[in-house]
């Protein structure tokens, strides 16, 4: 007798036991979202500089950890960059 379930023919190479969202159709990583999620933090951070505190400190503090955020995501920009026309 027939049996009427589907099976889904799957092209990717995820072990559903391993990523169990693979069914849903998404296994994977956002990197560009992850890119444009910490260039708006580092705005965000930037912007924090404008107040009413006296001490510059708090400013050094929160530029710093901007230019580390930025530092992070161009240093991972041209490395990607760099994997895709290796090959």
């Amino acid at each position: 007798m027939a049996t009427t379930d589907l099976e889904r023919q799957s092209t990717s190479k995820v072990d559903v036991a391993d990523v169990p969202s693979r069914d849903w159709g998404w296994s994977g990583n956002a990197p560009t979202s992850a890119r444009i999620a910490g260039v708006l933090f580092a705005a965000l951070l930037l912007f924090m500089m404008h107040g009413n505190h006296q001490g510059k400190t708090e400013d050094i503090f929160l530029v710093g950890f901007a230019v580390a955020i930025l530092g992070t995501i161009l240093v991972q920009w041209l490395v990607t960059r760099r994997r895709k026309w290796k090959y």
